[in-house]
């Protein structure tokens, strides 16, 4: 009988072996459907925020429609069109009404530049143009009023700082 219960072990074990690769191929398969399933979520998250955005835009879409046929209708609004634009500050200019007897004077701009050359380190280059040729200096009288507008108007911690002065 010894040989029977030799047959009988490894029948067991065959047996014992044939369970295991059947329960290693279904837990490989269930890994495969969890991760197919999580596929799916995430595709059905994606198509829920698209279809919100696209809500979203829809309504926003309705209520500019709506906006805009309140403009119309409620406060005679109506889109700019192509003959209300200008081309340039000037015909902005020529907008303009003419100054009154009495108006102030106009605010004019200026920059405010040290009256003293500084020597820093691309003084040089700076003062240069790329030909070669030294920039025209300011005139004396244009340094004096630079000057005057520096000490007036601007503060040591910014030395290249735009101004407006109004002019007297």
């Amino acid at each position: 009988m010894v040989g029977g219960s030799r047959i009988r072990q490894i029948g067991w074990a065959l047996v014992l072996g044939v369970c295991f690769a059947l329960l290693l191929a279904l837990t490989f398969k269930v890994n495969a459907v969890k991760s197919d399933v999580r596929l799916a979520e995430r595709q059905i998250i994606a198509a829920q925020r698209a279809k919100l955005m696209l809500e979203t835009e829809f309504e926003t879409r309705a209520s500019q429609q709506q906006l805009s046929d309140w403009n119309a209708v409620e406060f005679g609004y109506s889109a700019p069109r192509a003959d209300q634009y200008l081309e340039s500050e000037r015909q902005l200019a020529v907008l303009g009404a003419p100054r009154g007897l009495h108006a102030p004077d106009p605010v004019r701009v200026a920059l405010n530049r040290p009256a003293a050359e500084e020597d820093g380190l691309f003084a040089d280059w700076l003062e240069d143009d790329p030909a070669g040729r030294e920039k025209a200096r300011p005139a004396k009288h244009e340094l004096a009023a630079t000057e005057a507008l520096a000490d007036r108007l601007a503060s040591p911690a910014v030395s290249m700082a735009a101004v407006a002065e109004v002019s007297q």
